[in-house]
């Protein structure tokens, strides 16, 4: 077993795991500065720790599990990885996407019961994301939903939910959840593009596959500039409660960077499709870790009283 060890880390594609364990801290420490602040406890700072390992070991899990359905895709376009090289047989490698499951949950759980809702609300998508034979990955429109709204919309409300309830948010959790959310919904396709060969073969019809590079290219455009004008138009109307000037900045710096990457995507579609890891889906990663920092910025200068 021990020496399984550095597969089963492998196994759950470790790099991936950085994205939301960033995000669910980040809603922790932003949830520490909205409205009204709380007082900061060794409890509520061990609550973050615990959420920010969950969604770390729920991303695992997601990971995990995508590789056992996806055994025919990853044959074209992953052929290295543990299941199609032959390094793990699926029987074990559905016990680990278990018990990375139950690890998650149980952490969950370990926070509070608001957090382990939520996060088994986020599991429950990421296995019909995977699972036939609902599979929402072999679908365009319901693979982007059943990423942009786990890996978005809940993590930065489960977050939320590690440092103070969520039912005193009076919706700043869900606006900013929505905020992610949205980018995902359309950034998430970047990933698709030099995997068309394999989706193809097995049967997931994503966007560049359904309607082509470059129509999906527009398509997901938008979705790089517009959720992040929600940000100042929030700081605006008093819906973000982090410190004004800091949200305002944020809102147009990211609208500008996607602005940015939208050109690099537009300026050839088709090389989405021919290139491994185009330099959009770089900026798409980079600029999701922007923002997870910028809002925990803005608000912890707030609670601290900086700004």
């Amino acid at each position: 077993m021990i020496q399984r060890l550095p597969l089963y880390w492998e196994f759950t594609r470790p790099f991936t795991l950085i994205a939301p364990a960033l995000g669910m801290l980040s809603g922790g420490l932003t949830a520490l500065g909205a409205g009204e602040p709380v007082t900061v406890t060794p409890y509520r700072i061990l609550d973050i720790i615990l959420g920010t390992l969950m969604a770390a070991v729920l991303n695992g899990a997601s990971n995990a599990i995508n590789q056992i359905y996806d055994l025919d895709v990853d044959r074209v376009n992953k052929p290295g990885r543990p299941i199609p090289s032959g390094r793990m047989s699926i029987r074990e490698a559905g016990w680990v996407t278990l018990v990375l499951y139950l690890i998650a949950l149980g952490l969950a759980l370990a926070v509070n019961l608001e957090c382990f809702l939520i996060a088994s609300a986020a599991a429950f998508l990421t296995v019909i994301y995977s699972v036939p034979p609902i599979r929402t990955k072999a679908n365009a429109i319901l693979a982007n939903l059943t990423i942009a709204i786990p890996r978005g919309v809940l993590l930065k409300v489960a977050g939320w939910s590690s440092a103070r309830s969520i039912l005193e948010a009076d919706g700043e959790a869900w606006y900013i959840g929505m905020i992610f959310g949205l980018f995902l919904l359309g950034a998430s396709t970047t990933k698709d593009f030099a995997d068309m060969k394999g989706d193809e073969a097995g049967g997931c019809i994503t966007l560049p596959i359904k309607y082509g590079p470059t129509k999906a290219a527009w398509m997901i455009s938008p979705f790089f500039v517009f959720p992040f004008l929600l940000i100042p138009l929030g700081a605006f109307q008093g819906w973000l409660t982090g410190v004004p000037w800091m949200l305002y900045a944020v809102g147009f710096g990211l609208a500008a960077w996607g602005a940015y990457t939208v050109s690099l995507i537009l300026r050839d579609p088709e090389e989405l499709a021919r290139t491994e890891n185009h330099v959009s889906w770089r900026h798409m990663y980079l600029m999701m870790f922007a923002a997870q920092i910028a809002f925990m910025a803005s608000y912890l200068a707030k609670y601290l009283g900086w700004a």
